[in-house]
């Protein structure tokens, strides 16, 4: 339901078509009979500042961005909450009713609330693939929700290292080509590269030395079940795919935009499959 008073909110991505954010805040606008709407607005680097001066003239109430945005957006705000001051990027932005433009980060929040069913009990020891902004987003929610020990991997180990430092030895850091022994104490394997994602490099990683009581996690959802994914299900780990992370990090985005914090309804997983074919 959308009237000349609706609050509308959208994703801000460059390229922008991929993102599955539409299919998920409409499906809640809908089942909450919110007057409002949520759309895709494919930016380029270049036109993100005008953009950013534009948005509150026309009455949007926030979006979240996707690549590449998410620290590109930092100068253009008002206001940065402690995660996002932290982990250094922003997927959600709330205008306020006064004009000012407010950034937050619920990557960390999405990741953990997928994962949080299925770790009670093993919240020891990590291994983190990956140095991007979703792995410091990870190793921040993994702190916060007190594991002891992170492993990090990136292909690049001087940025791994750079990643590590922010966390002020929290963290620590592994050779890429260790990342097989690396496995043999871990509670937790997660994926936060892209390898493995569709159009990608494959992830290439045994898991014959991961523990038989670790959990393993792809934030990938394109497809749905990663290589690593399948391999990991296909020899009796216990596997959370992507997609849980996707909807978790909206629900605090969706309550700041249009006032009602939503549930993760069993009928929206399907629903975002369907939407974009994710296998």
């Amino acid at each position: 339901m959308l009237s000349g008073k609706g609050k509308v909110a959208g994703v801000i991505g460059w390229p922008v078509s991929h993102s599955l954010s539409p299919a998920l805040h409409n499906f809640w606008l809908n089942y909450y009979n919110i007057d409002g709407v949520y759309i895709p607005m494919p930016v380029k680097p270049e036109e993100l500042p005008e953009v950013i001066k534009v948005l509150p003239k026309l009455g949007i109430r926030g979006f979240n961005l996707t690549l590449p945005h998410k620290e590109l957006v930092i100068p253009y705000l008002d206001f940065m909450d402690e995660d996002a001051k932290f982990i250094g990027a922003v997927n959600t932005v709330l205008i306020a009713n006064d004009g000012t433009i407010q950034g937050m980060n619920t990557d960390a929040y999405g990741f953990i609330r997928n994962i949080q069913p299925h770790i009670d009990g093993k919240k020891n020891k990590a291994v983190v693939l990956g140095a991007g902004g979703a792995a410091k987003a990870i190793c921040y929610g993994l702190i916060k929700e007190g594991f002891g020990e992170i492993l990090l991997l990136n292909r690049t180990q001087e940025k791994a290292e750079e990643m590590a430092a922010h966390f002020g030895g929290r963290v620590h850091v592994k050779s890429w080509d260790t990342r097989n022994r690396a496995l043999d104490w871990a509670d937790l394997l997660v994926n936060a590269t892209s390898l493995g994602m569709e159009s990608k490099e494959p992830l290439e990683i045994s898991l014959d030395m991961l523990p038989k009581h670790a959990v393993v996690t792809d934030i990938v959802y394109t497809p749905l079940q990663t290589p690593l994914l399948k391999d990991a299900k296909g020899r009796g780990y216990l596997v959370v795919d992507g997609l849980g992370m996707l909807m978790h990090q909206a629900v605090p985005a969706f309550r700041v935009w249009y006032g009602i914090k939503p549930e993760i309804l069993p009928e929206l997983r399907p629903h975002l499959i369907k939407a974009q074919g994710v296998k």
